[in-house]
């Protein structure tokens, strides 16, 4: 579906703020039922965004900081010295490149509404996923003071498995809102149009 800079912009800010109320509220425990958003919005981001990642990537990219940023400072807290802040945080940016790309990828396989579309949704998200939390776990656990001594590839693949089905479960529960909003936009412009067609 062919989109105007308009329409564009219009999506970049609606995911924009879909980050920033969810990455905030589970730093300052508002809305907990509403879990970070942040790795679904980079692989929406990188299929309806397609093509604008000089602009669009880095501004997401600063959003995450800032929030993470405003938040932490506004607790009283150095942002250095919080507990998820550390040399691996800087791990992000491959690790949300991940499912950036893993959404570009698949804009630029799908073929519609189509089984076979489904099918490249899933695999492109497995994948890009996993790469993302094993970037940014691994970043984590091997890079951060928060993680005790000694540290082992046995402990780290215990890790993993303690976080890994949480992380793909939120991250495919806003990118199946999204796909399914994706769906409804497009069949409802396709009704316009056979509308507008007919008379």
């Amino acid at each position: 579906m062919a989109m105007t800079q308009t329409q564009r912009l219009g999506i970049f800010l609606a995911l924009a703020l879909v980050m920033a109320v969810t990455r905030g509220a589970v730093h300052t425990h508002h809305f907990e039922a509403f879990p970070d958003a942040s790795w679904g919005v980079f692989f929406l981001a990188g299929f309806w965004l397609r093509g604008t990642g000089r602009w669009a990537f880095p501004l997401l990219m600063a959003e995450a900081v800032l929030v993470d940023y405003l938040v932490i400072t506004g607790q009283g807290i150095s942002f250095w010295s919080h507990y998820c802040v550390s040399p691996a945080y800087w791990f992000l940016l491959p690790a949300y490149g991940a499912l950036w790309l893993g959404g570009s990828w698949l804009a630029r396989r799908q073929a519609g509404l189509t089984l076979s579309t489904l099918g490249l949704a899933a695999a492109a998200l497995l994948v890009s996923e996993a790469a993302c939390f094993l970037v940014s776990n691994g970043s984590f656990y091997w890079l951060s003071a928060s993680v005790p001594a000694p540290r082992s590839m046995g402990a780290w693949m215990e890790n993993m498995g303690d976080w890994y089905l949480p992380f793909l479960q939120v991250t495919a529960l806003y990118v199946g809102l999204g796909a399914a909003l994706h769906v409804l936009v497009a069949q409802l412009t396709r009704a316009l149009a056979h509308e507008g067609q007919t008379r």
